[in-house]
């Protein structure tokens, strides 16, 4: 079952018009996703690209799994890397806690399920599946919680450490050690949901990754690796000195020729605003620098450049002989990030969910002035998944799929209205044009008598309808009191299908399916999810 995005609140018009009005966005991207025809140029313009010594290129991949041991078909996609044949269907994202919201895992199959359909249908090239650890982002606030349903069927947010603020803390989240508040954050989940024959087993193997002593990074790449290495899965390190020892060249064109990419970013931006809007706001310099603990942006001043909200500045002599001898302590911005993404590997196709191909719109510019080609982005697979029990619920309130997605205090007055022969609105409505039409003919005989009386009608007027709200409001409330098993009901769908008004892939961790399904469970989405309808996908279980 597929429910169009149109249909689903939240989404932004330039995704809409990428999903189904290309035309509309042609002029901010370079290719269409949905052109077969294209495919095969693209594929041999990055090809035949100058990509850096692929040799030494799927020597390092294979030094960042040292500590793994990877299934054969990990290792035959590393070494495939050293072909020219070889190209990379790559995705990414911001290193979740517990793997993050369960779109994450969405992006991936879509990349490892994208992969083979390549490689299936074209013969003269390899396509292999590559996710990119976003270590490089400071941003812990964004990534330190997770979101499930508990036992009570309520939506609970559980915070591992502590909030800090942006000065406080700055340093990349690849690098911050767990401690040992780890384990009061693994057992409060457990004890918050429902306990079931699987809990165990499941928070004893998430505390083999989540440890004290280890790195966000780390441990988020074990989860990984454990859920899909098994497809093939490459997952790339782009924190490695070796990796930023390849990104030099474009960590000295961005410092060399800010102004003009900038220049360009804002005319692009300022087009975005005018018939969408701008994802990303456009910096002077797409660089950070780690130094003293943390994470900064460099910011031009005087013919300098100045650490963001630092007062550390240095001459551009200095960063270019910095990022020659520690590019370890570079990092690209979020708009700089694709291009060095797709410098380092032979990229044929980005997938990416909605934000993501409104901040392409605005990066692919910069693509030509490194003489980087870019990607395909292909739109992630989306997906609800749908238990018997919600299902359930659907059916016996004769929804719609897409009247399942409306907003919760909507759907509920729906249903009250579908259960009542005539509703509270129609009671008060209909009172209400009676009483204004009774008062409109009182105030005008009144004025008769006197136009003072017949003025002052008005304060009368309004008290009479406020006590007509205020009866209406008991009146609701009764409702509500005579179907409050159904209004449960209704909040159960919602938080399960519409949690926090969001859709349930970008609010709720994988934990909560596989506690109560098993491991099983995520068999059953791979095999299921589909990767070429470009719809809100239903995935009943």
């Amino acid at each position: 079952m597929f429910v169009n995005f149109s249909d689903i609140p939240g989404h932004e018009n330039i995704y809409l018009d990428y999903l189904y009005e290309y035309d509309n966005v042609s002029r901010f991207f370079k290719a269409n996703f949905r052109n077969k025809d294209e495919f095969l140029n693209i594929f041999k313009v990055v090809s035949e690209a100058n990509i850096t010594n692929r040799n030494n290129l799927a020597d390092i991949i294979k030094s960042q799994y040292d500590n793994y041991t990877p299934s054969p078909k990990t290792i035959n996609n590393i070494e495939l890397l050293k072909s020219k044949k070889t190209l990379t269907v790559v995705t990414g994202q911001q290193l979740g806690m517990l793997g993050g919201p369960l779109y994450t895992f969405y992006k991936i199959i879509t990349a490892i399920k994208l992969s083979t359909f390549l490689s299936e249908r074209y013969d003269n090239f390899n396509f292999v599946p590559v996710f990119w650890l976003e270590g490089d982002d400071h941003d812990f606030n964004e990534i330190r919680h997770v979101n499930l349903i508990n036992d009570k069927n309520d939506l609970q947010v559980f915070n591992y450490g502590n909030e800090v603020s942006e000065d406080e803390d700055r340093s990349s989240v690849g690098y911050i050690k767990i401690d040992d508040s780890i384990n009061v954050f693994l057992d409060e989940i457990k004890q918050s949901i429902r306990n079931t024959e699987f809990t165990s087993g499941l928070f004893a193997r998430l505390k083999t990754f989540y440890s004290p002593g280890k790195s966000l990074k780390d441990a988020f790449k074990e989860l990984l690796f454990w859920l899909f290495d098994k497809y093939g899965l490459i997952l790339f390190d782009p924190q490695d000195k070796n990796i930023k020892e390849i990104m030099k060249p474009i960590f000295r064109d961005e410092l060399t020729n800010f102004r003009k990419h900038t220049e360009t970013m804002v005319g692009v931006s300022a087009e975005l605003e005018d018939l969408y809007h701008a994802q990303v706001k456009v910096r002077p310099v797409n660089l950070f620098y780690s130094t003293d603990g943390g994470r900064f942006l460099l910011d031009p001043v005087d013919n300098e450049f100045r650490l963001h909200k630092r007062r550390k500045r240095f001459s551009y002599d200095e960063l270019m002989n910095l990022i020659e001898t520690e590019p370890e302590n570079f990092s690209p911005n979020v708009l700089l990030r694709p291009v060095c993404q797709d410098y380092v590997l032979p990229t044929a196709f980005y997938v990416g969910g909605p934000g993501e191909v409104a901040y392409f719109a605005q990066v692919l510019p910069l693509y030509d002035f490194f003489n980087v080609h870019s990607p395909v982005i292909y739109p992630r697979s989306s997906a609800t998944i749908l238990e018997k029990n919600i299902d359930s619920i659907i059916d016996k309130y004769n929804l719609s799929l897409n009247q399942a997605f409306w907003e919760p205090e909507a759907l509920k007055k729906h249903v009250l209205a579908s259960l009542s022969d005539i509703t509270v609105d129609d009671i008060f409505g209909d009172a209400t044009e009676k009483i204004d039409l009774v008062l409109d003919q009182l105030k005008e005989k009144l004025f008769e008598f006197d136009k003072t009386i017949s003025d002052a009608s008005a304060k009368y007027r309004q008290r009479i309808m406020s006590y007509l709200e205020e009866l209406k409001g008991k009146a609701v409330d009764s409702q509500k009191k005579k179907y409050e098993t159904t209004l449960r009901q209704v909040d159960k769908l919602s938080s399960t299908l519409l949690p926090n008004g969001s859709l349930q892939e970008r609010e709720l961790n994988f934990i909560y399916f596989v506690n109560k399904y098993g491991y099983e469970i995520l068999d059953k989405i791979f095999e299921e999810l589909a990767i070429n309808k470009f719809e809100h996908q239903i995935i009943s279980i």
